[in-house]
């Protein structure tokens, strides 16, 4: 909408009108105003995945691989086909804005949030994310590109002050955002943290650069209850305070309005852009549209399968073990407690519900059904950790059927609303009914094997747990913390023990008391006895040395990874590493893939055969895999992110604030591979490394000989493929400056294209490369500036492998404030000290 279009409808408004419109009405929706045909908006969750209003496991969606997932696939078009299947998704839950991309960076892989988050490196980043964006709004959705700026760490997130220099926040932190602005995204959305002393959602850089120097049209909206102040933020270009209804706007705004504390262009500016996104997504004089499924099951189902394989990344594959023949195997051994329990997604607020999950085991299964035995061994016992009760071990008291009874109660105890669910986590319940002062969740327990079990229930406040009607958990647990996610979605688990004979069926009862703040979700968790580690491991042994091929699964658990905490350790869960290490002992032609949305240590890495990273796949992971392993489909990812041997190696790992509450980006530039190629220390896998099914010849990169300051250019790099099958092979150019007047990285991303070609055929990449990628920022200017002189092109397959090279020559340039492309000499030392 144009400001002509929307100027008669400010004048409808009154201030009391204006004001009441910048607060939301509820947890996912913002105000509605008849006066100007305005209905509510509903906001919604998910990266991964369109959650909605309500956090039903009962209400499912379609479960995308991570961000990081689709990153690796390198694959733009792919994107796009993703974020239009969000769109649908979005539409047949009544969403109208979906709370997506993250475009935060995996600063350091310590990062808890980085499966959430694309890539180390900005370009790739950026047009990740305004690939995604193109597709979720092609389908009348708005997408929203979060969390302007810094927050790429989860420790004290809503409290850090992330402090870096002038130079490093346009030309790492904020260029992923200005691309994705430049795509054309209707909403923005400020992170907790601060930079530079100022919290973000009253951060200077929200004007500028953001809405002046980008010229971003749409709103600015809080991270959920990341609007904690009144005058700051309502004075600064923060536009929607979330949610709601009560708030700082909502309580003060109208008042500091009437007393000119805040200007009236302020409010008016912020509800314009309000209303500007309404009439993108048809919210204007308009009911809701009517959803109407375009794009049949078995279709989304395929091009989710088809990402999965898009985006697992061999790292390694000696000898060619991958892909594996199905007619010429017999038997094939499956072991890890991952292949069964395989993680789709990371915690936190990202969390969707899948209708159903193919595991890794299933999806081997169906490949070689009727043509290999398969064998499954988890190699490790239970992890001792409890899992919220599911349909398969626990049912409704009332009902008998698979889940649990939940019920809200008075203060007297009396049931106000009972429903059945399917999961003992219970984030809310689908009704909160007035009086409500305790959640209640009950259920019959059958357990398959006798002994001291591990029971749990997660929540604050006051708590208790009875098993078969003797209670072993009782006391109350103060609220620790304000972070929404800890609060209201993942909130702690106490512990409590009790004997369980097998196959005898008890009733256990957990209650939580429900105060004003501490939310709502409540958890029943339970973990059967301690196994024998020694006797699982040698389980797995002899079944992969029984078997002519074994496949082992490890990963992450969401207690490593997860929204709201950092990760302390790189390493795999106990126990994990010795089993890799156990299993290729005993079969040489073993197979390892890695279920991780980060990296994770792999001290084994270089005497596994194969090697294949698939993330956190999505729904359809085990359909996908199997693709993979068996040659349907290439592994087509390419690494977003640098891979160390060990955590002691990685050159940038700090996420904890220090004593004065800064986290210092003193590594300015260098993150990801610039940081490993500065440190000269080599990591396991290079960012942009990944193996296909055929190999590749690197012939020849051409480029023009010398362009102009702020010109943009093409790079064409010749490669042939010398394998025995046609393959997809992702070209990356790369750029450095041996002697140069301002501190550069050894070399950086500028672009990339794939390209695929039959065997023995060639294939030209035509690599596009913006006229930006020659400039820096100069603190000293404020502006970007294009240093004269010689540059080196370098061409190749990942940032540690490039075997082309070219020079080309910057001429003429010219130096502008802000926006723009120039150059000179900028002597400044790069740093800023407004920033450190």
């Amino acid at each position: 909408m144009t400001d002509e279009e929307i100027d008669p409808l400010l004048e409808k408004l009154d201030a009391a009108q204006k004001v009441r419109l910048l607060t939301g009405a509820s947890t996912w929706r913002t105000q509605g105003e008849p006066a100007v045909g305005l209905r509510p908006l509903t906001l919604s969750d998910g990266p991964a995945g369109v959650r909605g209003e309500t956090w039903d496991e009962r209400e499912t969606s379609l479960v995308l691989p991570s961000p990081t997932a689709l990153a690796a696939s390198w694959d733009e078009r792919l994107l796009t086909d993703l974020g239009a299947l969000l769109a649908g998704e979005a539409r047949r839950k009544g969403v109208d804005v979906l709370l997506a991309p993250t475009l935060n960076l995996h600063r350091s892989p310590l990062g808890g949030r980085h499966f959430e988050c694309f890539s180390e490196d900005p370009l790739l980043t950026g047009r990740t994310g305004a690939a995604l964006v193109r597709g979720v709004q092609s389908g009348g959705v708005a997408a929203t590109a979060k969390h302007f700026v810094g927050n790429d760490a989860e420790t004290d997130r809503l409290n850090v002050d992330v402090r870096m220099d002038e130079r490093t926040l346009h030309e790492v932190y904020l260029a992923p955002f200005e691309e994705v602005v430049r795509a054309g995204v209707w909403a923005v959305m400020s992170a907790y943290n601060k930079v530079g002393g100022i919290t973000m959602s009253a951060s200077p850089l929200l004007a500028d650069p953001l809405k002046e120097e980008w010229g971003f049209e749409g709103p600015v909206v809080s991270d959920w209850g990341g609007l904690r102040t009144l005058l700051d933020s309502a004075r600064s270009a923060q536009d929607l305070a979330m949610p709601g209804p009560q708030g700082p706007w909502a309580a003060g705004l109208l008042a500091a309005l009437e007393q000119g504390l805040v200007s009236a262009e302020a409010v008016d500016g912020k509800v314009r852009r309000l209303l500007r996104l309404a009439g993108q997504v048809s919210a204007l004089g308009s009911p809701r549209p009517v959803w109407r499924p375009v794009v049949a099951p078995d279709v989304q189902r395929a091009l989710l399968r088809r990402a999965v394989s898009a985006g697992s990344v061999l790292l390694r594959n000696e000898g060619g073990l991958l892909p594996l023949d199905p007619a010429a195997l017999r038997s094939v051994a499956v072991i890890g407690p991952h292949a069964t329990g395989v993680r789709i997604q990371g915690g936190g607020s990202a969390e969707v519900f899948p209708e159903a999950v193919v595991t890794p085991l299933a999806g081997i299964r169906e490949a070689l059904d009727g043509v290999a035995a398969v064998t499954y061994r988890p190699g490790l016992p239970p992890s001792g950790r409890p899992e919220p009760l599911g349909r398969d071990r626990s049912r409704d008291p009332r009902d008998g059927e698979p889940g649990v009874l939940v019920r809200l109660l008075d203060a007297d105890g009396a049931e106000l609303h009972a429903e059945h669910r399917l999961s003992g986590r219970i984030v809310e319940p689908s009704v909160m009914v007035e009086g409500a002062a305790s959640v209640e969740i009950r259920a019959l327990f059958r357990p398959p094997m006798g002994g001291e079990w591990t029971w749990a229930v997660g929540g604050w406040g006051d708590i208790s747990l009875s098993v078969d009607g003797r209670e072993v958990l009782s006391g109350t647990f103060p609220l620790d913390s304000d972070d929404p996610t800890r609060v209201h979605v993942a909130p702690p688990l106490h512990p409590a023990a009790a004997d369980l004979v097998a196959g005898r069926e008890v009733e256990v009862v957990a209650r939580r008391a429900l105060a004003p703040g501490s939310g709502v979700a409540t958890v029943l968790a339970a973990a059967p006895p301690a196994g024998d580690a020694a006797a699982a491991l040698a389980d797995a042994v002899a079944a992969a040395r029984a078997a002519e091929v074994a496949v082992v699964v490890v990963g992450t658990t969401e207690q490593s990874e997860s929204e709201g905490h950092d990760r302390e350790s790189l390493d795999l869960p106990a126990g994990q590493d010795a089993l890799v290490r156990a299993v290729v002992r005993a079969n040489p032609r073993t197979v390892v893939v890695v279920n991780a949305g980060g990296p994770v240590a792999l001290p084994w890495h270089s005497r596994v055969p194969a090697l294949l990273l698939a993330w956190f796949p999505g729904q359809e992971a085990g359909g996908g895999l199997a693709d993979v392993l068996f040659g349907r489909a290439e592994p087509g990812g390419r690494l977003p992110t640098t891979w160390g041997v060990a955590q002691e190696d990685v050159p940038v790992l700090d996420t904890v604030p220090a004593a004065d509450g800064c986290l210092r980006y003193e590594e300015g530039l260098h993150i990801g591979y610039r940081a490993w190629l500065r440190s000269g220390a080599t990591p396991a896998y290079w960012f942009g490394h990944g193996l296909g099914y055929t190999d590749w010849a690197y012939e020849e990169l051409t480029a023009p000989a010398a362009v102009a300051a702020g010109e943009s250019f093409e790079v064409r790099v010749r490669v042939r493929n010398t394998g025995r099958r046609r393959g997809r092979e992702v070209v990356q150019v790369y750029l450095s400056r041996s002697r140069s007047a301002v501190e550069r990285p050894v070399r950086r991303l500028i672009g990339y294209a794939a390209v695929e070609a039959e065997p023995g055929g060639s294939a030209v990449a035509v690599v596009r490369v913006s006229g930006r990628a020659l400039a820096h920022w100069s603190a000293a200017r404020h502006g970007w500036e294009t240093e004269a002189g010689d540059f080196t092109l370098l061409g190749g397959r990942s940032a540690g492998d490039l075997p082309l090279t070219a020079t080309l020559t910057a001429h003429a340039p010219r130096t502008t404030a802000g926006n723009g492309s120039g150059s000179g000499s900028d002597r400044d030392g790069e740093r800023s000290p407004l920033m450190l």
